[in-house]
């Protein structure tokens, strides 16, 4: 049961981590400049699933699930990421192909993945799933998350690593126009964050 328990938590790691969303996009974005912050992205994004899914275990379930909360976090959510597409958006033309001198603060670009993985209902919905899925399979829970953890830090460790080691392949000219490209698909996600808000 717990080798079963610890499989399904890193196939749904995986499935939680792989998909093309606003938190891989910056990851890939900032590992074309700096491994180190973009694994930090992906570490606060981690830490962030981390704090619902204990809010989730401990009770505080009424709490987070509280309409008016998911609002407010909905909009949060969708202004961060408009702020972050553009400060991907001014840095379009920063060169990919020379060492970078000035130094950055890890810490920042955690509180990034964090703040923004925090403020996206889609998580809370993931891991109420999650949370589900785990009892309605009657799942080992320490294993199930211990798989998903392991997933999910490959994921944000490899997956950048490989785009840095790589970049020499990728010319500026590319580099910038992945810079529009990702900052576009960000605001379509905000978009669509407040489109549904107003749809609901």
């Amino acid at each position: 049961m717990i080798s079963t328990s610890f499989v399904e938590g890193f196939l749904l790691g995986l499935g939680a981590a792989v998909p093309i969303g606003a938190i891989n996009i910056l990851v890939m974005n900032t590992a074309l400049y700096r491994y180190g912050a973009a694994v930090s992205i992906g570490i606060g994004a981690i830490a962030s699933d981390m704090t619902y899914l204990t809010l989730i275990l401990f009770g505080f379930l009424h709490f987070i699930n509280n309409p008016t909360l998911v609002k407010i976090m909905t909009i949060i959510g969708a202004f961060f990421m408009i702020y972050l597409a553009w400060t991907i958006f001014k840095s379009r033309n920063e060169p990919i192909h020379t060492v970078p001198t000035q130094k950055v603060s890890l810490w920042r670009y955690f509180i990034k993945g964090y703040f923004l993985t925090l403020t996206n209902p889609y998580s809370l919905i993931f891991w109420f799933s999650v949370s589900a899925y785990i009892s309605a399979k009657e799942l080992n829970a320490m294993a199930t998350i211990a798989g998903l953890l392991l997933s999910t830090s490959l994921w944000v460790t490899l997956m950048p690593f490989a785009i840095h080691k790589t970049k020499h392949l990728i010319s500026q000219k590319m580099a910038t126009l992945f810079c529009i490209f990702s900052t576009v698909i960000l605001i379509f996600f905000a978009m669509g964050m407040l489109w549904k808000l107003l749809d609901v």
